[in-house]
């Protein structure tokens, strides 16, 4: 098989683990509905990967796919690398079934899927992919730059994201949730702003998503106006961020929930 990307598909797909493809060089997802539309289905996998298209690979996490740490490398802003030595120290990463280094420098560290909800802890620069969430997978590209496969082990165990929690952050469930503004949806709404056609619903399905991952009752209104600016119709714009409304209301509700993250 000459398309590395659909091999890698089809082999995680028989591993059990659903994937899908997100838009080329980005981690946008190319269908409708995303990590939702994840499949095992050999049949529609080797429809979605046609090697014209150059999709990228993402794998659905959480059972039955697996767990992920992501060890975000922000540059001078920090990283996760400190706290992902405590976790090793702690014993914590003795189940780890794989390493993947991320296009930034980071780190995904992949074990067993579970049932527990995703979650990040953003002063230690790690954010948690589980159930609802997802992760791109080598042999994707993000900017250019590849995700690559450093090893695979033969781990077991899961990981247990509040005995992480607990460990780097022991006061983090007593301090007040912090307040959230409306600044973060405004570099979203330009991005839909500027969206091709072809990729405006799927675009602010995209966008929408990652609104409510940050707030589930966020005002999406800045995203419809800029929908309204690429062309889309008033009647698109309500279906389709009703459709996001809906997804987030059958996913976690943990409000620290991101479905992809930086590295």
């Amino acid at each position: 098989m000459k398309n590395p990307t659909l091999r890698q598909a089809l082999a995680l797909a028989d591993h059990g683990w659903p994937v899908f493809p997100c838009r080329p060089d980005l981690k946008m997802p190319a269908t409708t509905h995303g990590h939702l539309e994840a499949t095992t289905d050999r049949r529609q996998i080797t429809e979605w990967f046609d090697p014209r298209r150059h999709w990228n690979l993402a794998i659905a996490t959480g059972a039955p796919g697996p767990d992920v740490l992501d060890v975000d490398q922000h540059g001078p802003a920090g990283n996760g690398f400190a706290a992902l030595e405590r976790l090793r120290a702690a014993g914590l990463l003795d189940g780890a079934i794989g390493y993947v280094r991320t296009p930034s420098g980071g780190l995904h560290v992949y074990f067993t899927g579970s049932a527990q909800r995703s979650g990040r802890l953003p002063t230690r620069h790690l954010d948690f992919r589980a159930a609802g969430g997802y992760v791109l997978t080598p042999p994707s590209q993000y900017f250019g730059r590849p995700y690559e496969l450093i090893k695979t082990l033969d781990g077991r165990d899961g990981l247990d994201w509040q005995v992480v929690t607990r460990l780097l952050e022991p006061h983090r469930q007593q301090q007040p949730a912090p307040h959230r503004s409306g600044r973060g949806i405004t570099p979203l709404a330009r991005w839909v702003a500027a969206l091709p056609q072809g990729n405006r619903n799927a675009g602010l399905f995209w966008a929408a998503n990652r609104a409510l991952d940050t707030d589930p009752a966020a005002d999406l209104s800045p995203l419809a106006a800029a929908a309204r600016q690429a062309g889309l119709t008033d009647p698109e714009i309500t279906r389709t961020l009703d459709s996001a409304r809906r997804t987030r209301q059958t996913s976690p509700k943990d409000p620290d929930h991101q479905a992809e993250g930086t590295s």
